[in-house]
């Protein structure tokens, strides 16, 4: 029988483990029921928080800036570098994370530092960006972003408006000229796993709002405010793939800056070198916190799995709870998933201990896969 060659590439179970452990817990549950096994650990991000992280794993450079955070205070925020091309994401600058517990800022919350972490890139010498968004706690168009890089947005009387997408409601007029002009030879690509709108039924503010603390009545406001956003720099631009990612930082980036959309799981996947990885393999493990109807629409699993299926090589996952039947695992490309919470099920318990429950389901896949 041939060696087996495993190749885990998972991304973060999160509020629990990064996607560096999981891999880590995985190989550990596998070498005690196959000590003698190949494992190759490739943590993996679709454009969310993580995505750094999965980078510098995969041996870009971690490099820091001291940005502006998105209640407006200063934040210390990561990007990854290799030779010419920046792993950029917004989450650090502009995430849900950075906010303290309980304080939202729906209408005021700026991404203005996810436009200085962009400039660090620049200032760094990057050419390529691949801009892995999602996470969070804005719903300003990008406008922050862009006033960053050098966008001029005023209110009627010549006055610049005010942070976050409510403010938006009173623009007269973008300028900008004033662009960091390095952006015009720079490759930007848009990473998310979202491809909403900007405004409307699918929009940014209704589907994403509520998660920020945005009530119903700043939803409607957001909403206004991001369509009279894009009235002044494009309407077109805001029904395209990807505009509303990020509370609209995508529409930002796709209307003023040149970015180009793409899944933000094929992205990463180019750049952190699954391909080669890959084709060492003779199994795949992926998965992340909750497999579920998400996870299929543009998720890293999913994106893994594709990947994977589409150059013969079988897929297992794990997870830490499984809300997907059989026959949808199947299509995903995905043979059989082993949940934490088959082993625990209360979930605050498994949460806790993710770890040793993790090492103890790799020890089953083992079992099933590796020694058959």
């Amino acid at each position: 029988m041939e060696t087996a060659r495993v190749l885990v590439a998972a991304d973060k179970f999160k509020g629990s483990l990064t996607a560096v452990q999981v891999a880590e817990r995985v190989t550990a549950g596998l070498r005690r029921v196959v000590p003698g096994v190949r494992v190759e650990t490739l943590p993996v991000a679709d454009g969310g928080d993580g995505t750094v992280a999965a980078a510098v794993a995969a041996g870009f450079e971690r490099r820091e800036a001291r940005v502006t955070g998105p209640l407006g205070e200063p934040v210390t925020a990561a990007y990854a570098l290799r030779g010419s091309t920046a792993v950029v994401e917004m989450a650090e600058a502009s995430g849900l994370q950075l906010l303290p517990d309980g304080v939202f800022a729906p209408l005021t919350a700026t991404t203005y530092g996810s436009g200085e972490l962009l400039r660090a890139a620049l200032e760094a010498g990057a050419t390529t960006i691949v801009f892995g968004v999602g996470g969070s706690a804005t719903t300003d168009g990008g406008a922050g972003m862009l006033a960053a890089l050098g966008a001029r947005f005023l209110d009627a009387d010549g006055k610049p408006v005010g942070p976050g997408g409510g403010p938006l409601a009173e623009l007269a007029e973008a300028d900008l000229s004033g662009l960091d002009p390095r952006l015009a030879d720079v490759d930007l690509v848009l990473a998310s796993d979202v491809d909403n709108p900007l405004t409307g039924p699918k929009g940014a503010p209704e589907v994403y709002g509520r998660q920020k603390g945005a009530s119903e009545e700043d939803i409607a406001v957001l909403d206004a405010a991001l369509t009279h956003f894009a009235s002044v720099l494009g309407p077109e631009t805001a029904a395209l793939p990807g505009a509303g990612a990020a509370g609209g930082i995508g529409y930002g980036a796709l209307v003023a800056l040149g970015a180009r959309f793409r899944p933000g799981i094929e992205v990463m996947l180019d750049v952190l070198g699954f391909a080669p990885a890959l084709a060492r393999a003779t199994l795949v493990i992926t998965g992340e916190g909750s497999l579920d109807e998400q996870t299929l629409h543009g998720k890293a699993p999913a994106g893994v799995a594709a990947a994977a299926r589409a150059a013969g090589i079988e897929v297992v996952a794990v997870c830490g709870r499984l809300a997907l039947p059989p026959e949808a695992l199947e299509r995903a490309g995905i043979a059989r998933a082993y949940a934490l919470a088959d082993l625990e099920p209360d979930p605050a318990v498994s949460m806790a201990q993710a770890g040793p429950l993790l090492e103890r389901a790799a020890e089953s896949l083992a079992r099933d896969f590796l020694l058959r």
